[in-house]
């Protein structure tokens, strides 16, 4: 039954496609994804949302880019070098760079990009804080001038996920930060349909036939970006039942993110493969605003992190514990600045001790607005765990439900809850993100920070220091003093590491193993 719906969805979005004009590319090789959310915020620097940043990657390019070893590694840039004092960084753009409308990449497009990224980013804040100049010395060089030497200056502008500091025009790139740009050219190695685009169903791009790879093999996010598909269709289903269908009887080819309890029937397919292509994983956040009440009270929210149990969370949205493990460090477990310093409170998980704690705290009974995303059954299920935690607490709990393309644009208002703000939200973030404190949900900077806007100096300094810091073992000690903080003032919670896995037509070749799903490189027979 499902499949025959499945069918008629196409039919359907065909004969649309014809009625507004648009060619079928029969004869094209077409390779169909069905991606994690629906695409409607389409600047990937103004949100940090992964199907944002996902299509980010789709149509531009960066100046460098992570391997998968974590070391950055030149992608638009050529050449490179650094003084002997380290403050002065010289790029040259490497040959055949063009926007897609045909004109040439430039060394101011990079400059303006690299700005607005820097003033949105919480790595790029870091490192703009130490940069006395950028600028273009000619059509392809572009000179970056620190004020004192700091130690992430690749990895900063090589950073391989939210917000990746990706290279647009000067004339996209100058549009103020903290709004949405309105043209969408990139460099990269496919081209954004817009006029196909339809919000809520499909997103088209076609391979960029004057995209020039670079040679070397690819290795994450760096390395040669080949397009070996003629065109990506992204093609959103809200139901995970009829996504599955679709994939089992060939409609679509990749399903980026399939639910956990379909995990039997893809496993027992023999035309499907599953795979886990995310080496260090992600990590489960439970989002406090820290602008309104209750949340606005570090007491209150430290008694919510001891309601926390990682083990429901998991059980619930994950299920099968080969996809998760507990994780009491705010970095991923399994990475260079694991720790446990604070983290007791992250193994407390006791309903009555949160309770008691949440009335010592004065909670006065105003109401908690939860934005619930209905369509992403992950995020649906943590919603739902903290809501009863919440109520067993003996707080007053209205869960509002929302997709998630919706919530991702509500979360940015710093509007009361009763005004259409919230209370909390959750989310993930992929390990590589949140792999240090130079992450933007570690920001301590309400005014720059992340959605939720937690505000604290002695976080502030930390991350600052462990930007500048010259040596492993101090990066590692700032890392240690940036948790502190962050628990001490409960600016998130942290609810497990979990492994989510990809499922796939065998015949599709060439996935990259990476923290982020790339579409580069990917064949189908």
């Amino acid at each position: 039954m499902h499949i025959g719906k499945t069918g008629r969805l196409f039919a359907v979005a065909a004969v649309a496609a014809s009625l507004a004009g648009i060619p079928e590319a029969s004869a094209e090789k077409v390779l169909r994804v069905i991606p994690h959310a629906d695409l409607k915020n389409l600047d990937p620097i103004w949100t940090t949302a992964y199907i944002s940043r996902n299509h980010g990657y789709m149509i531009y390019d960066t100046l460098f880019a992570m391997d998968e070893n974590f070391v950055p590694q030149p992608q638009m840039v050529g050449e490179w070098s650094v003084s002997e004092d380290r403050l002065t960084w010289t790029f040259v753009l490497r040959d055949g760079l063009k926007w897609h409308d045909g004109k040439p990449v430039t060394a101011e497009d990079c400059v303006a990009s690299l700005r607005r990224w820097g003033a949105r980013d919480g790595m790029g804040q870091l490192l703009m804080s130490a940069v006395a100049s950028l600028e273009a010395k000619d059509a392809r060089t572009i000179v970056l001038k620190l004020s004192e030497p700091y130690g992430l200056v690749l990895e900063s502008i090589g950073k391989i996920s939210s917000n990746v500091p990706f290279m647009m025009p000067k004339r996209v790139a100058e549009t103020d930060p903290f709004q949405q740009i309105q043209e969408y050219v990139g460099s990269g190695p496919f081209v954004f349909k817009k006029e196909e685009w339809v919000p809520g169903a499909k997103v088209v791009y076609e391979r960029f036939r004057d995209y020039v790879p670079r040679s070397e093999p690819p290795s994450a996010a760096a390395g040669g970006k080949v397009a070996r598909v003629d065109r990506v269709e992204w093609l959103y289903f809200p139901d995970q039942t009829t996504a599955l269908n679709a994939l089992l009887a060939g409609e679509v080819d990749i399903f980026e993110q399939p639910a956990n309890d379909l995990m039997p029937l893809l496993e027992s397919n023999p035309d499907v493969v599953v795979d886990i292509v995310n080496p260090i994983g992600n990590i489960g956040f439970l989002r406090f605003n820290h602008l309104h009440p209750p949340f606005d009270k570090a007491e209150i929210r430290r008694a919510v992190l001891m309601a926390i149990k990682q083990e429901d969370y998991m059980t619930a949205a994950v299920g099968n514990p080969k996809y998760w493990r507990t994780c009491y460090s705010v970095y991923p477990c399994g990475t260079p600045y694991e720790n446990d310093v604070g983290s007791d409170i992250l193994k407390v998980g006791d309903i009555e001790k949160a309770k008691a704690a949440l009335q010592a705290a004065g909670y006065d009974g105003t109401p908690v607005v939860i934005l619930h995303p209905t369509d992403i059954p992950l995020l649906s299920a943590f919603t739902q765990v903290t809501a009863d935690k919440l109520r067993r607490m003996g707080m007053n709990v209205d869960v509002q439900a929302m997709d998630w393309a919706t919530l991702t644009s509500r979360r940015a208002k710093r509007e009361k809850p009763a005004e259409g703000g919230w209370n909390m939200f959750h989310t993930w973030w992929i390990g590589a993100d949140v792999i240090d404190p130079t992450a933007i949900a570690f920001s301590g900077n309400p005014d720059k920070g992340w959605f939720g806007w937690p505000k604290d100096e002695e976080l502030e300094k930390a991350r600052a220091a462990f930007a500048r810091a010259q040596s492993v073992e101090e990066r590692k000690e700032w890392a240690r003093k940036a948790q502190e903080r962050l628990l001490a003032i409960a600016a998130s919670g942290h609810i497990g590491q979990f492994f989510t896995p990809v499922a796939y037509r065998k015949s599709v070749t060439g996935l990259i193993r990476s923290p982020v799903f790339f579409l580069w490189n990917v064949d189908k027979q």
